[in-house]
């Protein structure tokens, strides 16, 4: 055997053991953090087993491809009205709901595909919602802003709305007396909006399990933050909450800070995150998202930022997983995901039936008051408009 052959053969053999005899866990090192009125941070590392390691990279994967698959549904005219989409903040949703217990809450902005998912609908619930058919998670008519399933809030179109609507949640909890926290999502858009400072002081007064949570992705609306933040450290305009900034991009970071704050707030009531992120979109899809940033930014955070890229080169290169079982991910969601979005062109639509139905939970009047003057509408009872599986 020359040479050559030798060390083909050898790097061969090191090759096949090596992924014969692949980690069970690995540790990784958290990234950074920044505190303000904490003393300690989140644990510098996090532990990582094989069957999470697969669950969270399907679970980004499937909100990635969910996202292409509304985009291209809403350039075929598809799905009307807004779409804001979750594609580069992954890790955000799927580290905070890795660390979550069943009956802990969440309730977030329009940008709400992901959390959605997350909470339990399946990809042809969320596409066909967008469409507007029957087989939507709320039975097509809430849209893409409004979408819903236990223990999810939503999905609130107005914004910063959802803020003292999950202050609220927080403080049901704890009357209820409740072990669970609620996680309430807005974006530095939202993070000037008088009512979440309101939210902050009942929050603090009542010391409710509540943990805020500002998704920083850089832009708001299409303004950078440091044009229209006095000051742009999220994590640190609480007042009376003691706040946490957390790179958003990677995802055992992120689960880390939300163990972290969920024991803080059981303890001591809320607590405020900055969790740093990237839109890779436009605000919406109406919104190209290049007139305030250039193109090459953008390819600059895909390349080096990506949370899905990086989290497989962690368990991959750590030796938890193979590049087998990532492609084998990768080719069944793209083939749940293709066949939800076929499903979501031709499912029926919602019928004109339903326009008026389900207005209230228990109708105490035949008719329905407001509507019209000469034809009062019927209230009529269809069923549940939220998937409680």
């Amino acid at each position: 055997m020359n040479l050559r052959c030798l060390k083909r053969f050898k790097l061969s053999k090191f090759r096949l053991n090596f992924q014969r005899n692949y980690a069970s866990e690995i540790q990784q090192n958290t990234r950074p953090y920044k505190l303000h009125k904490l003393k300690e941070p989140p644990s510098a590392k996090s532990t990582l087993k094989k069957e999470e390691a697969l669950t969270y990279y399907r679970q980004m994967q499937v909100i990635r491809r969910v996202e292409a698959a509304s985009s291209a549904l809403y350039q075929a005219k598809l799905i009307r009205g807004f779409c804001h989409l979750y594609s580069g903040q992954e890790a955000v949703a799927v580290g905070m709901k890795a660390a979550l217990r069943p009956d802990d809450k969440a309730i977030t902005s329009y940008r709400s595909h992901g959390w959605t998912y997350l909470f339990g609908a399946t990809p042809l619930e969320i596409l066909a919602e967008q469409t507007g058919k029957k087989t939507g998670c709320q039975r097509g008519k809430g849209g893409s802003m409004h979408t819903y399933c236990k223990n999810f809030y939503g999905g609130n179109g107005i914004v910063g709305a959802q803020v003292p609507l999950g202050t609220g949640i927080s403080f049901a909890l704890k009357y209820m007396g409740s072990d669970a926290v609620c996680i309430t999502l807005y974006g530095d858009g939202a993070a000037d909006q008088g009512q979440i400072f309101e939210s902050f002081n009942m929050a603090c007064l009542w010391k409710l399990p509540a943990i805020f949570v500002c998704e920083n992705n850089g832009y708001s609306m299409g303004t950078a933050v440091h044009r229209h933040a006095g000051n742009p450290n999220f994590y640190t305009r609480g007042d009376c909450l003691p706040g946490l900034w957390m790179d958003g991009m990677d995802l055992m970071t992120v689960k880390e800070a939300t163990k972290y704050a969920m024991k803080y707030c059981k303890e001591h009531g809320p607590i405020l995150i900055e969790a740093a992120t990237y839109r890779y979109f436009g605000h919406s899809l109406s919104d190209p998202g290049t007139s305030y940033r250039t193109r090459e930014e953008v390819a600059e955070v895909r390349n080096k930022r990506d949370p899905i890229t990086n989290f497989k080169n962690i368990i991959v290169d750590g030796g938890l997983v193979t590049e087998d079982e990532i492609k084998k991910i990768d080719d069944d969601v793209k083939t749940e995901v293709d066949k939800a979005t076929e499903q979501s062109k031709t499912d029926p639509d919602v019928g004109v039936d339903e326009l008026v139905a389900d207005i209230y939970s228990n109708n105490l009047e035949p008719f329905i008051r407001g509507v019209t003057p000469f034809q009062p509408l019927q209230h009529k009872r269809i069923g549940k408009a939220i998937n409680l599986k």
